[in-house]
């Protein structure tokens, strides 16, 4: 249990300092965190509860995913320290209560990764991943069933049991699926999973023409699980898919503003026809970059609606 310091006076700061600074760097931050929160400390953080650090860990999850994608590798080690912070703040928050320390979090997560690969620390073996994840999922459910006490006799834990109710949704639904896949619940081509993207869309044009709201709220959710489907399939992940074609609109709704301002006029005063004359401009532009200059547009494509991607 990492001990309570005393306030510290003006003299002693330095020579914490250097104390800490000889430690490792793990302990370190142990050291520093415990001396945030000790009277004396840092009145915000004295403050946080685990409540309160909820929206700090999910939004140090997103900047650490930002950091990989920008390929900034100075940011990447940032964000991770960023994140790591928070494993240990709720961990100290834990070991004030008495209740686990940082250490037990280090355990358990040692002993979880052993378990789950005896095909690396044991005698099974497991030839490719698609067996690796099939054992995990085995080992899971076991543990589990081991872990429910409270479950009548005879009634097993579920494969999709246990997914955070704060995940987005495109992510919940790939991750619900891919727990089916692994234990062979899943499609067999991608053709197959095409056909029933194209099923759920003609049930969400028959909803959209009966005018029932209800039921086209269902047939769309059904519509974008099979979207996400298709996506899981080809090995693609539905959450950064749609991230990256909004990172196209937002390129090209911004070069329809630039466009528009160099005329000196507003988004506002265009019509719908001007910005969509913009949009397909914009568009043209890019394709003739990316596929140098036979991007034009073909005389048989059909009209797209404004803001197409």
């Amino acid at each position: 249990m990492p001990a309570r310091l005393a306030p510290l006076s003006v003299n002693s700061v330095a020579s914490v300092r250097n104390f800490l600074m000889k430690k490792k760097s793990i302990d370190r931050l142990l050291g520093i965190m415990a001396r945030l929160r000790a009277p004396g400390g840092c009145p915000w953080d004295r403050a946080q509860t685990l409540a309160s650090l909820k929206q700090y860990a999910l939004e140090e999850c997103y900047e650490v995913v930002d950091a990989i994608d920008s390929g900034d590798i100075d940011k990447h080690a940032e964000e991770l320290g960023d994140l790591l912070l928070q494993v240990v703040f709720q961990a100290q928050i834990r070991a004030e209560k008495k209740q686990f320390t940082f250490d037990d979090v280090v355990k358990r997560v040692c002993e979880k990764l052993i378990r789950r690969h005896p095909h690396v620390f044991g005698n099974l073996k497991a030839a490719n991943q698609r067996e690796v994840l099939r054992n995990w999922e085995k080992i899971k459910s076991q543990e589990k069933a081991k872990s429910s006490g409270g479950k009548p006799a005879g009634i097993a834990s579920s494969v999709v049991e246990g997914l955070p109710r704060h995940l987005p949704a495109l992510h919940k639904a790939h991750q619900f699926q891919q727990r089916l896949a692994r234990v062979g619940f899943d499609w067999t081509n991608a053709h197959d999973v095409m056909m029933k993207v194209e099923e759920e869309l003609g049930e969400v044009k028959e909803a959209l023409a009966k005018g029932d709201k209800k039921e086209f709220r269902v047939e769309l959710g059904d519509l974008l699980f099979a979207v996400v489907n298709l996506c899981r399939f080809r090995g693609l992940h539905a959450e950064e898919v749609l991230q990256g074609a909004l990172q196209k609109f937002t390129r090209r709704f911004r070069e329809v503003e630039r466009r528009v301002h160099s005329k000196g006029r507003e988004i506002s005063q265009c019509t719908l026809r001007e910005l969509d004359a913009q949009w397909e401009a914009v568009k043209k532009s890019e394709k003739k970059i990316s596929h140098g200059g036979h991007g034009e547009k073909r005389a048989h494509e059909k009209e797209r609606a404004p803001g197409s991607l």
